[in-house]
């Protein structure tokens, strides 16, 4: 690390969040462009911008192996009650493994917390890093327009939705330079290996002995389920930067008072 102890987003020290984040999204400005349409126009409306649930459309459906999984589940009768604030223990073990796979180090299920949605994970990161003027960065440009308030630097790898997928040696350097800045790396991978072209994808959390990554995924696209709501945030810090920091409390904390996916889905290992 160029930047000796100095990490930008210690929270240790600073004051608990008071507010969440904003819910201003594509989703709310369609919502209220269908809001102020005229019912009695019969004219066929299409508005996709983006359309980013494939399940909609009759070729996408899931492996029945999961169908298979949540039958079971429900049958079961035994996660028909609340579920822990992070996820139930084998929800998180078994993302913790599925990641693993292609890191040069094991996460711990300490390392995960499932989430109802990629947005609420996006939530609680954010909100774990907030404080007066702090500033997070998109991917480009970057370095340049870093000053004393940034605290961390958003990849959103493959691309959504052009599929633009980051080499490993500029994802290297990206990781080196939120190192010399003293940032953490939010990686939003919810397309993970969907990707097309010769590049391969790969998880930013590869570099998470050279700078923490928090990475955002889901089981939506891959396995063509967003409804239901099966999402995670990792903290990928072999360093332990975060816990020393106080961030990983403050996620503790943060999921402590959202909602999380039903027991019954969280508890499906497919």
């Amino acid at each position: 690390m160029e930047n000796g102890s100095i990490w930008r987003f210690n929270q240790a020290k600073a004051e608990p969040p008071t507010s969440t984040c904003g819910g201003f999204s594509i989703r709310s400005v369609l919502d209220a462009i269908y809001a102020n349409l005229d019912p009695e126009d019969s004219r066929p409306v299409d508005i996709p911008l983006g359309h980013d649930d494939p399940s909609a459309f009759s070729s996408f459906r899931t492996f029945d192996v999961a169908v298979d999984a949540v039958v079971e589940a429900v049958r079961s009768s035994r996660f028909n009650s609340y579920a822990p604030s992070v996820g139930i223990l084998p929800a998180r073990k078994a993302v913790g493994e599925y990641l693993s796979e292609n890191l040069p180090y094991n996460l711990s299920p300490d390392d995960v917390y499932m989430t109802a949605g990629c947005n609420q994970a996006a939530e609680i990161a954010i909100e774990a890093l907030a404080r007066p003027g702090a500033n997070i960065l998109l991917p480009r440009p970057m370095e340049n327009l870093a000053d004393e308030n940034t605290v961390a630097i958003v990849i959103i790898n493959p691309g959504n939705p052009c599929g633009n997928v980051y080499t490993d040696q500029h994802l290297k350097e990206v990781a080196e330079t939120a190192s010399k800045l003293g940032i953490v790396e939010i990686a939003d991978e919810v397309y993970g290996h969907l990707t097309f072209g010769s590049n391969p994808f790969v998880p930013m959390a590869v570099f998470g002995s050279i700078v923490p990554v928090l990475t955002l995924g889901s089981i939506s696209k891959r396995w063509v389920v967003p409804g239901w709501h099966v999402n995670w945030l990792v903290t990928s810090d072999p360093n332990d930067i975060l816990h020393k920091c106080g961030v990983r409390f403050l996620f503790l904390c943060i999921s402590l008072k959202l909602n999380h996916p039903p027991l019954v889905i969280g508890s499906v290992r497919i």
